[in-house]
């Protein structure tokens, strides 16, 4: 496919489809530089790209899936990285719109000690925060997805990007919600008030133990969750592994013993794993398992998505630690 021109999608035409997608995701993306030590000290960076939503999509392309992501990038060379990116790693990028008048976010990573990662943000009046609810049903209309992925990054945007999201979440015929909070972008009150209105059209709810009370005031939220009419509450809980809840009970997943090297992003790939497996009709243990194993290949590596699993990886982590596969 040509690379696309400003001021149009990545690929196709508004309203071509994208056939046989099986997810969508929507949000922003930026790019992103990282240090292996605090900034301040210069020296070399890393430049790549970063999003929640986009390495979903990564994740789940590389397990085999048909995923596009929708988002807006600016008409500048930060963009034109984005959307390479993303059409490398077989992101359906139908849905990428160019701006000619904003640019494109930017997120700095450093590490002042061994896995704490600061972040710093300059995304206030990007590309990204001009999505519309328009743009959205359209894609959703004309794609047809059978999963729409949303999370709580995108309606913290802007007020467009909210609209947006609930646009989304109203139009598509099966929803999965990562909470995915950010208190730097928006206060835990704001971020509940508008979850809580994206929830009566999800489906499928992923979740930290310490964001639940943002989506319920009840004293079991899980509970009260299910009881809305959730079908999965799935519960992350970093070394301590996941639980995932459903009407007919509920299963855990021990973490793998890795060593952790960087775990941004092992959040995204484990929801990447998780809705892949979903895809492929596997059985809730199932799906934990290839959640908590691509989760595992994300934190023993830097980067947000560049370690995540194919499914050919899957069985790599299996074996014993050094060794050489000859």
């Amino acid at each position: 496919m040509p690379d696309a021109t400003p001021g149009t999608p990545g690929s196709g035409t508004p309203g071509s489809g994208s056939p046989g997608l099986e997810v969508l995701t929507l949000g922003e993306t930026m790019v992103s530089l990282r240090t292996r030590a605090a900034m301040r000290l210069g020296g070399e960076a890393h430049l790549s790209i970063a999003g929640s939503e986009s390495n979903v999509a990564i994740g789940l392309s590389r397990l085999g899936h048909h995923a596009a992501w929708l988002g807006a990038v600016g008409s500048d060379e930060p963009g034109r990285l984005i959307h390479r990116t993303l059409r490398a790693e077989g992101v359906d990028t139908s849905y990428v719109r160019f701006s000619d008048t904003d640019f494109t976010g930017f997120i700095a990573f450093d590490q002042p000690a061994h896995d704490i990662t600061r972040v710093s943000y300059h995304r206030r009046g990007s590309a990204g925060s001009t999505l519309t609810a328009d743009e959205c049903t359209a894609a959703i209309t004309s794609a047809a997805p059978k999963l729409v992925h949303l999370t709580g990054i995108t309606p913290a945007l802007s007020d467009t990007a909210r609209a947006a999201t609930l646009a989304a979440a109203e139009s598509a015929s099966q929803v999965s919600l990562d909470v995915n909070y950010r208190s730097r972008l928006w206060s835990r009150t704001a971020a509940a008030a508008c979850l809580r209105q994206l929830l009566p059209f999800v489906q499928t709810v992923f979740a930290s133990e310490d964001e639940l009370d943002l989506l319920t005031d009840a004293t079991d939220p899980v509970a009260a969750l299910l009881d809305s009419g959730i079908t999965e509450v799935v519960v992350t809980a970093g070394g301590k592994g996941a639980w995932s809840h459903s009407p007919t009970g509920t299963l855990h997943q021990p973490a793998l013993p890795v060593t952790v090297v960087d775990s941004i992003g092992a959040g995204d790939a484990f929801v990447s794993g998780y809705l892949s497996a979903t895809l492929d009709d596997l059985s809730p243990e199932q799906r934990l398992t290839r959640a908590t194993t691509s989760g595992a290949f994300c934190v023993g590596a830097y980067g947000d998505w560049e370690s995540l699993p194919t499914r050919e990886d899957l069985t790599l982590i299996t074996h014993t630690h050094g060794t050489a596969l000859r």
